[in-house]
């Protein structure tokens, strides 16, 4: 059993996956070819962003996005402590501070609600990450963002293709960042990312900050890096958009029947009714991680942590972090585990995996 099954898709889509690649193979422009500009206009009416901008990677586009809103040294950036190193790590390779402010139980998202107690005069964005796919308290942080005269930049790396009160996630801030990691709902065969936003000075600026700084050939008005995504893996996406929705669905369907089935046995993690999910991860939780690891592994399921330690706690941030308070991300960390996901994921396999989850709780990894 695949925990996510990328050769299934392929071999769905493998005509036209491939037709798209020898596209390329044939008028060898291999860094901003014709499908870089072509998905990234398909993107932008996609999410209904006015502006799309594509780079080499969801960590490059959270780095650009903190270079266009100009976070520098000495600046701090609010963010949540439960999540991938890369939303914490751009902030600090710029020489800023990530104030990590704790999540919801619930969703494991940023708390919204303890925002606003973290702004100093030091803070220039608030920077909330979708996790598992479902999109953070959006109108919520973007208010306080208004309030504080703060941007709000959406790490949507896991969440593309979810909505939040019938808007696409990534165009739900000043700037939405996602990744095409092969993993990811949308992803490619190899690194890529894309940057959203409405906003035409930000645009121009991280068109410019992609390309090492350049408005021209040759000609380099403010300080760049090399994050362009290249076309090959521009044509994987476009390929892969053709059944997007499709697999959107799917994953929606096998994330329902998971709740519906595993909510009765374990603490499930619920979507908030005026949003959808990604599900670029099904995760539970369990009291008892490694016992209900364990049990699964012997059964044949396949299982992954996301995350183990919270950022707050992680060797490089520690110091950094001193006097931070987040007991649920702590608690979370300790507890999460996501099960198979994926759209190609048969009713079989989903109820095999349901039994086995089932028969692997107890007492300490159930509700009651």
């Amino acid at each position: 059993m695949e925990f996510i099954d990328l050769k299934s898709q392929y071999a769905e889509m493998r005509e036209i996956i491939n037709a798209r690649i020898q596209m390329v193979l044939d008028h060898g422009q291999y860094i901003l070819g014709p499908e870089v500009r072509e998905l990234e206009d398909r993107l932008a009416a996609y999410t209904g962003a006015k502006h799309c901008i594509t780079v080499a990677s969801g960590t490059d586009a959270l780095l650009v996005a903190l270079m266009a809103l100009g976070v520098k040294a000495g600046d701090e950036v609010i963010t949540t402590p439960f999540t991938f190193v890369a939303t914490a790590e751009m902030v600090v390779l710029l020489g800023a501070k990530p104030v990590f402010v704790d999540v919801d139980a619930d969703t494991g998202n940023i708390s919204a609600a303890r925002i606003e107690a973290a702004i100093s005069a030091r803070t220039r964005a608030i920077l909330p990450v979708s996790l598992y796919g479902q999109p953070a308290d959006m109108d919520e942080i973007n208010a306080i963002g208004a309030r504080n005269r703060l941007p709000v930049i959406e790490d949507a790396a896991q969440s593309f293709g979810a909505t939040y009160k019938g808007k696409k996630s990534g165009n739900l801030s000043t700037i939405g960042c996602t990744s095409f990691f092969p993993s990811k709902p949308l992803g490619c065969y190899g690194d890529g990312g894309a940057l959203f936003t409405q906003d035409d000075a930000l645009a121009k600026a991280m068109r410019e900050i992609r390309i090492h700084g350049q408005e021209r050939r040759y000609v380099h008005t403010r300080i760049g890096v090399a994050g362009r995504m290249d076309s090959i893996q521009c044509a994987v996406v476009l390929a892969k958009l053709k059944r997007f929705d499709w697999e959107l669905g799917r994953r929606g369907e096998i994330g329902a029947h998971y709740s519906a089935m595993l909510s009765r046995h374990m603490i499930t993690m619920p979507v908030k009714p005026d949003r959808t999910s990604a599900y670029a991860q099904y995760t539970v939780r369990a009291r008892d991680r490694a016992a209900f690891e364990a049990r699964l592994k012997e059964m044949g399921v396949p299982t992954a942590v996301h995350y183990p330690m919270a950022l707050h706690k992680q060797p490089a941030y520690a110091a950094m972090s001193a006097g931070a308070l987040c007991p649920v991300a702590e608690q979370l960390a300790r507890e999460v585990i996501s099960l198979p996901m994926h759209p190609y994921l048969k009713l079989e396999d989903q109820d095999r995996i349901i039994e086995a989850a089932t028969r692997a709780s107890d007492p300490r990894t159930s509700k009651g």
